[in-house]
């Protein structure tokens, strides 16, 4: 992802190849030339190497500039879920079980726990008109999402000024239609008709997921770690080197290749906020330095493409910059000038100053007043 700006040519120039160097002999006297990396960070001076006579045209392209990284394709957003109450578990849900809204995630003394999609936790007992709260929202948009007429939606007054309540959410109220549609929701599902909710009576969780895996066994209490759950949807985590991940942006489009070869287009869905590693990780005194990364996660936009796929290495090209139908030459066309900046030389050994753009995969964006599409310049590579 390099750029560079350049001033105008004259005199002597130094040839810039991405792999190689070369002699350009101009009015009369050899002049060395400089190694310049297409794509990276180190761009030292090297050694000049044997000339070479080939041209090549000046091309209008699109220009991308890419980069693959390997990633571990999975379930991901793994939460673990842990029981409230008094009890003991007397039915566990098996792996790989999808967990769906309003249905028994696990049994309690063989009563039920349902599922209510939401963040916020049953944290008291529901039963009485006229309270409100966020608990109460999540009771409301459950039972309208499972089908159940819940009345008008009566949302509380907002807490006054300088209240013990100042700044919190004050939630919807609990009504009497509310109450009798919770009572019908507990008749149609088989569980006591209390026309009540209580602390562990449901489990809350982000959204549609998956049992992932098991943490408590039957016959154990019931407030402990009962077991992790992941996302119904396979994505993808990559780690990025911190230094490149500025220009990746949530909703990026990216290309998957799987261990068939296959490639799938995907999409980047979340980018890390805590950087991993780095010199400031390491221990003292250790002798090498470790990379400080980012997590990256990307999902397939087709969801059924990675269907037969349940854990796997993938291959994913971020596509970071994009210049389109810009003037390119291959970067072993560049001459860099004593002076500063940059130039091509034509066949009969003319100088045109350039300015560079953007360097992807061997090539370079150029632009000048000087050169325009189809013009031949001498290149090395």
């Amino acid at each position: 992802m390099a750029r560079s700006d350049d001033a105008p040519a004259s005199g002597r120039g130094r040839r810039i190849a991405a792999v190689a160097a070369a002699l350009t002999v101009l009015s009369g006297g050899a002049v060395g030339a400089v190694a310049l990396s297409a794509h990276g960070r180190d761009q030292e001076p090297k050694e000049a190497g044997v000339p070479s006579a080939q041209t090549t045209a000046v091309a209008r392209q699109d220009l991308a500039d890419s980069r693959t990284l390997t990633g571990t394709l999975g379930f991901g957003g793994q939460t673990t879920v842990k029981g409230v109450g008094k009890g003991l578990l007397t039915r566990l849900p098996k792996a790989d079980t999808a967990v769906a809204r309003g249905k028994p995630l696990y049994w309690v003394d063989d009563r039920p726990v349902m599922v209510f999609f939401g963040d916020t936790p049953v944290f008291r007992a529901l039963g009485t008109a006229g309270v409100h709260g966020r608990d109460v929202t999540l009771l409301a948009e459950n039972l309208r999402a499972l089908g159940y007429d819940t009345g008008p939606v009566a949302s509380a007054p907002p807490p006054r000024a300088g209240g013990s309540g100042q700044g919190a959410e004050p939630g919807t109220e609990l009504t009497a239609t509310l109450l009798a549609a919770l009572k019908r929701w507990q008749h149609d599902t088989g569980q006591q008709e209390t026309g009540k909710l209580v602390p562990g009576e449901v489990v809350v969780v982000p959204g549609p997921y998956r049992v992932s895996g098991l943490k408590a066994q039957l016959g154990d209490p019931v407030a402990e770690e009962v077991l992790t759950l992941t996302s119904v949807r396979k994505s993808v985590q990559v780690k990025m080197d911190a230094r490149d991940a500025g220009p990746i942006h949530k909703g990026d489009p990216v290309t998957l290749a799987l261990p068939s070869t296959k490639t799938v287009p995907g999409k980047v869905t979340s980018i890390g906020q805590t950087v991993q590693g780095g010199p400031e990780a390491d221990a003292p005194g250790s002798a090498s330095a470790s990379e400080a990364t980012l997590q990256v996660t990307v999902e397939p936009v087709d969801s059924a493409a990675v269907k037969d796929l349940k854990s796997a290495s993938v291959q994913v090209t971020f596509t970071a910059e994009t210049r389109k139908q810009v003037l390119t030459v291959p970067v072993g066309a560049l001459l860099a000038l004593r002076e500063g900046g940059y130039a091509l030389q034509r066949p009969g050994g003319q100088l045109v100053a350039v300015k560079t753009g953007l360097f992807a995969k061997g090539m370079v964006e150029v632009s000048g007043a000087g050169i325009k599409e189809g013009d031949r310049v001498v290149t090395t590579s």
